[in-house]
């Protein structure tokens, strides 16, 4: 009975991961690397690589990715120096400014940007900066989705730069002093060439990012005919459907290629570049900023407010408009979106009753899976536990629409011995979120688990109690508030998902982020906004929420901790 115990769940747990993580991503590779119809050794593959529009969407996903690394690394790394190097004021309230783009998920970023550089502007057309009526968008174009991105990104090299120069040691800055150097100098020849991994490892986060991207080249790209792998594989899926499958699979095989080759230059670069740093003594004095303070916070402050928080507004506004071109104004401000989305567009209705059920499904059953790998990883050291922790982080670390094709290529086909296929149904999206989403209860679990006293596992193994026992009686209630935030975050995440939910919904399975671009693509922009809107306000009370579980979380796992 006990041998049957110790094995059941370490078992179960590796049954879980083979049939949601490892299963599928195998059969996207073995799918992509066929032969193809004449019977070339992978010619599924290299025929993409002959296709032009393959290669024309390769090209424009490298440039705009790149591209957009460059607008938010110069975002990111100045933002992080002036926070943590200066005595700027009002750091609180700049730091949600700049995390708020992540915080907001892509689509309604997006969706945002055009209600605020749109010839039916309400912010820029009274004061005459509108391009004129009946003008195509200029943000549907390479350059919008390079700004778009660049700004939503810019959090992550924020991130990254801000945590290395916080732990630089004031040491150094004070014998620069003592030879006479200033400042500027000092942050210039000193600081910044010592916190430039983070500013390569941060690039190297918003270049991945961007590669795998759909919501921002969807609402932008599509619209401007500036195609990318990610809504290439999109519309080629929406366009000809399954019997595409096989070159889909090679598409995202490539996007899944270039996303390791950036992580892994990132690590190389981080390698080579590293330097040891003496980190005992006291942190940084920020320096003064004197007479320059005011100016400095004004223009950073100015600067964020148009790019985080003008979008917002126009949003907001549109979603209170009658109609597209109508000015606002208290005669014609009106709720009859809202009404629309909540009570009277019956798909919108489902969408809020398919999110919030496959958002709180996933949380629950990642936070019950998480559980049990992390206490046979960490307390009982299973050499199976610790391979099965590791390649848990797969299925988050690639695009999520890589994942999608590979939940596709397993699920579309009948079920072995069930004869039931999930495609077209809600599970398929479950199974996706599932698969997705568990690393992100999974990671703070097992750093909660590390810092547990492996003495009270051990009393009551002593005791006689079983595995099952100490795990439901003595690990769970002390790592229950882990758990919780945890599957918040998941929450978070899966409330709002576009990525993986736009290739697999069905009619009947429309999920929010779903409607707020098919809303916008079919021209009711204000419903849209409307929709967007109250997801918004969803996804800050979430994240107002699991500010409440910060405590209770290792550092870096919410990313608005300091």
């Amino acid at each position: 009975m006990r041998l049957l115990e110790r094995h059941f769940l370490l078992v179960l747990v590796a049954l879980y991961l083979a049939a949601f993580a490892l299963w599928p991503l195998g059969q996207l590779f073995a799918e992509a690397l066929a032969a193809n119809k004449e019977g070339v050794l992978f010619g599924t593959f290299l025929d993409q690589w002959e296709s032009r529009s393959a290669i024309r969407a390769l090209s424009h996903t490298l440039e705009a990715s790149f591209l957009s690394t460059l607008v938010s690394v110069v975002i990111g790394a100045v933002a992080a120096v002036l926070l943590v190097l200066t005595d700027m004021r009002w750091k609180g309230a700049i730091v949600f400014m700049l995390l708020l783009p992540l915080l907001i998920p892509s689509q309604i970023m997006a969706l945002a940007w055009i209600e605020l550089t749109g010839p039916t502007s309400l912010i820029l057309a009274p004061l005459g900066l509108a391009p004129e009526p009946g003008m195509t968008n200029p943000l549907y174009s390479k350059w919008g989705i390079v700004i778009v991105m660049g700004v939503e990104h810019a959090a992550l090299v924020f991130l990254t730069v801000r945590a290395a120069l916080s732990s630089l040691p004031m040491d150094i800055v004070e014998a620069a002093q003592l030879a006479g150097a200033r400042p500027l100098r000092i942050v210039m020849r000193i600081l910044m060439p010592l916190a430039f991994p983070s500013v390569l490892s941060g690039a190297a986060l918003a270049f991945v990012a961007s590669i795998g991207n759909f919501g921002v080249p969807a609402l932008l790209g599509i619209p401007g005919r500036y195609t990318m792998l990610t809504t290439l594989i999109y519309q080629r899926l929406q366009g000809f459907g399954p019997q595409v499958l096989g070159q889909v699979a090679a598409l995202a095989v490539i996007l899944t290629l270039i996303a390791a080759a950036g992580l892994l230059i990132r690590s190389l670069v981080a390698r080579r570049f590293g330097a040891a740093v003496e980190r005992t003594s006291a942190p940084l004095v920020p320096f003064p900023l004197g007479r320059a303070r005011l100016p400095v916070e004004g223009v950073f402050l100015a600067f964020l407010a148009v790019i985080a928080i003008l979008p917002l507004f126009a949003l907001v506004g549109t979603s209170l408009l009658p109609a597209l071109g109508v000015p606002l104004s208290f005669e014609t401000l009106t709720l009859e979106n809202y009404r629309f989305v909540l009570f009277g567009y019956e798909a919108a209705q489902r969408a809020f009753i398919n999110s919030f059920a496959l958002a709180l499904s996933a949380a629950m059953i990642s936070a019950a899976v998480a559980l049990p790998l992390a206490y046979l990883s960490v307390i009982e050291r299973r050499p199976l536990a610790r391979l099965l922790d590791l390649f848990a982080d797969a299925p988050y670390a690639i695009p999520g629409t890589v994942l999608a094709i590979a939940i596709i290529v397993v699920f579309l086909p009948p079920l072995p011995g069930l004869g039931v296929s999930l495609y077209n149904t809600g599970w398929i999206i479950l199974v996706a979120y599932l698969a997705r989403f568990l690393a992100l209860v999974l990671r703070p679990t097992v750093a909660a688990m590390e810092s547990l006293d492996p003495g009270m596992d051990e009393a009551a193994r002593a005791a006689g109690a079983g595995m099952l026992t100490r795990l439901k009686a003595v690990v769970a209630p002390l790592l229950a508030p882990t758990l919780a935030a945890g599957g918040l975050l998941i929450f978070m995440q899966a409330f709002n998902e576009l990525t993986v939910s736009a290739l697999l919904w069905s009619s009947g399975w429309e999920t929010l982020g779903v409607m707020v671009f098919f809303l916008h693509r079919e021209g009711n922009t204000t419903a849209a906004a409307a929709l967007a809107t109250l997801a918004l306000i969803a996804a800050l009370g979430l994240a107002g929420v699991a500010a409440l579980f910060v405590r209770k979380l290792p550092s870096g796992v919410v990313p608005w901790r300091g």
